[in-house]
């Protein structure tokens, strides 16, 4: 079992990478699903190379933050656990009060 203030700890503030990647996981998908959805979410700004993706999903599946859905033909699908889920609440609602602070002190900086 893996201890969530232990991974809260490891992933808050979150990469925008591993954000992105979790978030794409609102249904299981296999690597290039992933790196697809991303790319539309962010409007192509963002364009996971897969060395990046690989790496971080590995690391994700150790921490049990996703698990693999199903293996299909060397393809493996991944969708995010009960933990991830728990641990992408926290990072939203980090990121809302982030925005919240921006937009309530942003004519200061005009």
């Amino acid at each position: 079992m893996i201890d969530l203030d232990r991974i809260l700890k490891k992933y808050v503030p979150m990469t925008e990478t591993a954000f992105y990647i979790l978030l794409s996981l609102t249904e299981p998908r296999h690597g290039y699903g992933i790196i697809k959805q991303v790319e539309e979410m962010t409007r192509g700004r963002i364009k996971l190379g897969s060395g990046t993706i690989y790496g971080t999903l590995t690391k994700m599946q150790r921490d049990e933050i996703i698990t693999i859905f199903a293996d299909e033909k060397r393809k493996k699908i991944y969708e995010i656990t009960d933990l991830g889920k728990q641990l992408m609440r926290v990072e939203m609602d980090r990121l809302k009060e982030l925005h919240d602070n921006a937009l309530r002190y942003e004519e200061d900086f005009q």
